[in-house]
């Protein structure tokens, strides 16, 4: 039947793609995402996520920025542990003192608001320097994947950009490709109804690529705009998973020649620089383009996303500050720096 309706062959496996509704039927208006109470204006959420970060830093960096005398060799110092501290990670802080230093030669640092301002400036330069352009593909749907280890927030962050593109007025489908876990695919459910958005989905053990497959045609048939894939939670170090994923790219391409169009990788900010490893070996392996990264008001760790922007020259592109469905935020890097530097 499927070949009847949209053509093409189907991958392996094709009896493990049974999905739970027909990309051929009838598809109705896309219900509004849930109410929620008035959200805070953007740069006030992005302030409250950084909160424990600020707070961290700021009890460190007192001293330094209160100064009124020329920047010394002591005061930068100071400044390095209070970096460190926030896990901008030691090449990304050294990076930033090396400047600050080359500056100091040139033209003293006059006091503490300046090193502030200089500060900044550095900060927003890394956290600019890998961002691009988001580039729309030339027709719909937009096939964005979404990778990462198992406990990062994948599957919530897949309901949470769901509802976030239903406000950007695009249509969205869920891809349960995480057939690995039956937990996972329930849990894809219930965003995909909290956020107004159909789901295709097979049973647990079944085929990734099949599944991607359904949802891919039923996307293009329904000319949604959008269709977002969660993946399996995987390690570098299991080929049998990365080979799954690669085997998913070529399956998303047989259908749309440039999907997919981003894959984001999802790094829980609690974890700090014990991620950064793995994150690094993880991109390198999967075609990683951009960063969301979750529970950042969870931790005083808010740092690392300058490390990120600097050591994996990936560009943040959102953000998790909280576990209702509208706590996803767009990243902008001037909003964070004013945030966790005043």
């Amino acid at each position: 039947m499927f070949s009847k309706l949209f053509g093409g062959k189907k991958p392996e496996n094709p009896e493990e793609s049974e999905v739970s509704e027909s990309p051929a039927e009838a598809i109705a208006p896309q219900a509004a995402p849930d109410p929620e109470p008035e959200k805070l204006g953007f740069f006030s959420r992005m302030k409250q996520a950084v909160t424990r970060t600020r707070e961290s830093l700021s009890s460190r960096l007192e001293g330094v920025l209160a100064l009124t005398r020329t920047v010394d060799e002591s005061a930068l110092e100071d400044l390095e542990s209070a970096l460190l501290t926030s896990d901008l990670g030691l090449p990304t802080t050294t990076a930033i003192l090396e400047q600050l230093r080359d500056h100091a030669r040139r033209k003293d640092i006059a006091g503490g608001e300046e090193l502030r301002v200089l500060l900044k400036q550095q900060i927003r330069l890394i956290l600019e320097a890998p961002r691009k352009p988001v580039v729309e593909p030339a027709a719909p749907p937009k096939v964005i994947f979404l990778v990462g280890v198992n406990g990062t927030g994948k599957t919530t962050t897949s309901g949470k950009l769901a509802s976030w593109f239903r406000a950007e007025v695009k249509s969205v489908l869920l891809c349960a490709a995480d057939t690995f876990r039956a937990a996972a695919i329930e849990q894809l459910e219930v965003w995909a109804s909290r956020s107004g958005v159909d789901m295709i989905k097979t049973k647990q053990g079944g085929d990734p690529a099949a599944v991607l497959y359904d949802a891919v045609a039923a996307a293009k048939a329904r000319g949604i705009n959008v269709l977002l894939v969660d993946t399996a939670g995987r390690l570098h170090t299991k080929s049998g998973l990365m080979d799954e994923l690669e085997k998913m790219r070529r399956t998303a391409k047989r259908l749309i020649p440039d999907a997919p169009h981003e894959v984001l990788l999802v790094m829980d900010a609690t974890t700090g620089q014990n991620g950064l490893q793995q994150a690094r070996l993880f991109t390198e392996a999967s075609g990683v383009t951009g960063i969301v990264l979750t529970k950042l008001d969870g931790t005083a760790k808010g740092g690392i996303a300058v490390a990120i922007a600097r050591e994996l020259n990936l560009p943040v592109r959102f953000v998790g500050v909280g576990e209702k469905i509208g706590d996803l935020l767009e990243f902008e890097p001037g909003a964070f720096v004013d945030s966790l530097l005043g």
